[in-house]
C-alpha cells in the first residue's frame, strides 16, 4: 500500500530525516516545519515531523497540528525523535506515534500502517499485549509485571515488546539489531546481549527466564503454556490451556 507522506523538516530531502524511507514505495513531499506549509501540501495520509534537534519547536508545532484544528485533514502525526531526545517526549506532544531516525523500513512501514488505520479500529490497535503476568501497553510505552511497572528505557521496552509479539520464535542477535535498532545501527551484537541482561534484571529472578537463550543462535520470548484469546474490548490475553503435543516451554 502506497501512502502520501508529508515530511515537515528544514532539511532539503526526507532521507536526511529517515534514511530508510527511501526504501519504501510511498510518495513523499517535503515542506518547512510550519503550519502554513499545510496550505499547499495537498493530500497526505501521514505527517512526519522532524523533531531530532529543535524539540521545543517540534512540540509546539505538533500541539498546533493536533490540538487546534490547523490540519483540517486530521492527518496522524509521527514525530521523528533522536534517541537523546526521547526523555523530552510526553503525552503533551499529542502526536500519534514516534520513530527513531535509525528505524528500519519494516518498522517505519508498520507504524505508518498503524497510524493510518487507528481511527477505524482503535480497540484492536490500542490493545494491551498480555502474556502471562506481563502486560505491555504500547499506547503509553509501559510494561507491567504482576501490576509492578517496569522501569525500562525506550530500547529495552522496544526489545521486550518485539520479543513478546513473536513469543516462541528464535531471533539471532543480528536480526534483533535490524528490527529493534534499525538497519543502519553501527553498534555490534554485544548491544543486544547488554539489553537482554538488563531486561532480565528488571524482570527479576522469578521472571528472568521469560527471555530464553538459544545457545549459538540468539534469544526468544518463552511462550507460556497458555492459549491466546481476545477479550470483548479487543485486548490480547493468554488463558490456561495445554500446548500441542511435542511443544515445550523450555
Amino acid at each position: 500500500m502506497s501512502l502520501n507522506l508529508l515530511v515537515l523538516t528544514p532539511e532539503p530531502d526526507a532521507t536526511s530525516v529517515l534514511p530508510a524511507l527511501d526504501l519504501l514505495p510511498h510518495t513523499v513531499r517535503v515542506r518547512a516545519p510550519e503550519v502554513t506549509a499545510l496550505l499547499d501540501a495537498g493530500h497526505r495520509d501521514v505527517i512526519l515531523l522532524d523533531a531530532r534537534t529543535e524539540l521545543a519547536a517540534a512540540k509546539s508545532l505538533c500541539r498546533l497540528l493536533k490540538g487546534t484544528g490547523e490540519d483540517e485533514a486530521g492527518s496522524p502525526v509521527i514525530a521523528v525523535v533522536g534517541e537523546g531526545g526521547l526523555v523530552a517526549v510526553s503525552a503533551e506532544w499529542r502526536m500519534d506515534d514516534i520513530l527513531l531516525p535509525t528505524a528500519g523500513p519494516a518498522e517505519i512501514d508498520a507504524r505508518l500502517r498503524l497510524a493510518t488505520t487507528r481511527d477505524g479500529a482503535p480497540a484492536q490497535l490500542d490493545a494491551e499485549l498480555r502474556i502471562g503476568d506481563l502486560v505491555i501497553d504500547e499506547a503509553t510505552y509501559t510494561a507491567r509485571l504482576r501490576r509492578r511497572t517496569l522501569e525500562l528505557t525506550y530500547k529495552e521496552f522496544e526489545l521486550l515488546k518485539y520479543l513478546a509479539q513473536h513469543a516462541g520464535r528464535v531471533f539471532t542477535r543480528a536480526q534483533l539489531l535490524q528490527e529493534v535498532w534499525g538497519y543502519d545501527f553501527f553498534g555490534g551484537t554485544r548491544t543486544v546481549d547488554v539489553h537482554v541482561r538488563r531486561l532480565r534484571a528488571k524482570l527479576g529472578p522469578e521472571h528472568e527466564q521469560m527471555i530464553g537463550t538459544v545457545r549459538n543462535v540468539g534469544y526468544k520470548f518463552e511462550r507460556p503454556a497458555k492459549n491466546v484469546t481476545k477479550n470483548p474490548v479487543g485486548r490480547l490475553s493468554f488463558e490456561t490451556g495445554d500446548l500441542p503435543s511435542g511443544v515445550s516451554t523450555h
